[in-house]
């Protein structure tokens, strides 16, 4: 699969296949829609084109507020959708100026003259264009005019899935990361360099690896205790931040990049650390039986069961016995199957 950063890296395409949208995510719904893409562009000797915003177009058309949170990352996003085959993917950077393309304006200037679309793929309540005008009827009526067809993923197949991605970000919201897991087909992760902590955590026995999350828009789940895994040394070739590249990623690699060598268990604290008057939230775990130093290296933490809300105790020995009980919970957990 091939990033573009922008428009204008992209070269038109003689038989381009495309579907839009944030696709936040990567749920069962998108899945389905992405898979469909794939098939269409096998089946008519093209090349998939899956079209993307960045930031969301939310963030651009109501910048006070500031509380959306994203699911994936941008290179979260870009391993999954190398997975499931798509050729081409273009982050567009979502403006005020691109906001305002009459529905007209995008399908000349970026479906047709930009990416070369053949056939679009879209869902039922797909808007584009100046305040969200153009859907499936404006497409449809300049099919002929440009050369396209248009397909429509009825509502029922779309409801059918009884997906959103709303729907996800509340249940993470809420620390439900079971049902978002059930959701999104996968469990949902985060991922970072671990950094230096205030080792704490190794004076009553439960060391941590504290992990930055550099992207400020990644969803965070509510404070509290869960049962993990976590992955070693997730860094790899996505880097979707320098503009003026064109990333390859092939598919095997994404494929390699999401079947990681060693997989271990754990328990992870998200919060302020309130029995030692902690000032800021923080993202740490406990690895089981693993003793290595990983200072800066990038680890993934898959998120499967809430355990406990984060509260205030007396004083260490207090968490320390609470601790225990948690290791325990986590333990039975895993013993459970839940791998």
């Amino acid at each position: 699969m091939k990033i573009y950063n922008q428009l204008s890296q992209f070269q038109k395409l003689p038989h381009a296949v495309v579907t839009i949208g944030t696709f936040d995510g990567v749920h069962f719904g998108h899945q389905k829609i992405i898979r469909q893409l794939c098939e269409r562009a096998a089946a008519q000797g093209g090349e998939s084109v899956l079209l993307t915003f960045f930031p969301h177009p939310r963030m651009i058309i109501d910048p006070e507020n500031q509380d959306l949170k994203m699911i994936n990352t941008l290179a979260e996003k870009a391993r999954m959708l190398a997975e499931l085959g798509v050729d081409h993917l273009i982050i567009t950077p979502f403006t005020r100026d691109f906001s305002n393309l009459s529905p007209q304006q995008y399908i000349e200037h970026i479906l047709v003259n930009t990416i070369g679309t053949r056939h679009i793929i879209i869902g039922y309540d797909h808007r584009f264009g100046k305040d969200r005008q153009g859907s499936l009827p404006e497409l449809q009526a300049c099919a002929q005019t440009y050369g396209f067809t248009v397909e429509e993923i009825g509502e029922q197949d779309i409801n059918d899935v009884a997906v959103s991605s709303t729907k996800i970000r509340n249940a993470v919201l809420e620390g439900n990361v079971s049902l978002a897991a059930t959701y999104l087909g996968y469990p949902f992760s985060i991922e970072g360099p671990v950094v230096k902590g205030d080792k704490i955590g190794r004076t009553i026995g439960f060391p941590t690896a504290n992990i930055f999350v550099e992207e400020t828009y990644k969803l965070i789940p509510s404070d509290g205790i869960y049962a993990v895994t976590v992955e070693m040394d997730v860094s790899g070739p996505f880097d979707t931040g320098n503009p003026e590249a064109v990333i390859h990623i092939p598919r095997a690699a994404a494929e390699q990049a999401e079947t990681p060598g060693a997989v271990y268990k754990g328990m992870a604290y998200i919060g302020q650390r309130p029995t030692i008057n902690g000032m800021t939230r923080n993202i740490e775990v406990n690895i089981f039986d693993f003793e290595r130093e990983i200072y800066g290296q990038r680890i993934r933490m898959n998120f499967l069961k809430f355990l406990r809300h984060d509260v205030k105790f007396t004083g260490l020995e207090a968490l320390t016995l609470q601790l225990h009980a948690d290791k325990a919970a986590t333990l039975d957990f895993f013993r459970s199957g839940n791998l």
